[in-house]
């Protein structure tokens, strides 16, 4: 399969891990709850995994590709206080402040 289009993802977090198992196949995302999210890849969709914390779908449909990369980032979806999460490797997250103490 000719890989034509991509989307790299990035997971900030301690602890938060991705790993691809079954030939791209399948995705375990580590993120902090209580069990593993996994995820079932769908066939017109390959999933490798860079240094645990970088996730790339390719693909050949473009439609499904960027539509898996977003079910991807719905798992947990990036946090505005701490920035932690999984977000799209081109896009920006802007901080908020946060509560300030007297």
């Amino acid at each position: 399969m000719e890989a034509k289009y991509f989307r790299f993802l990035k997971i900030v977090g301690v602890g938060y891990k991705a790993r691809a198992e079954a030939a791209g196949r399948l995705l375990l995302l580590k993120l902090g709850y209580s069990h593993e999210v996994e995820l079932t890849v769908p066939p017109a969709v390959r999933v490798f995994c860079f240094k645990n914390n970088v996730v790339c779908c390719t693909g050949i449909d473009k439609q499904r590709v960027h539509q898996f990369a977003a079910t991807v980032r719905n798992c947990k979806p990036p946090e505005v206080y701490k920035g932690k999460g999984i977000m799209y490797v081109d896009e920006v997250i802007k901080k908020k402040q946060g509560k300030k103490s007297k």
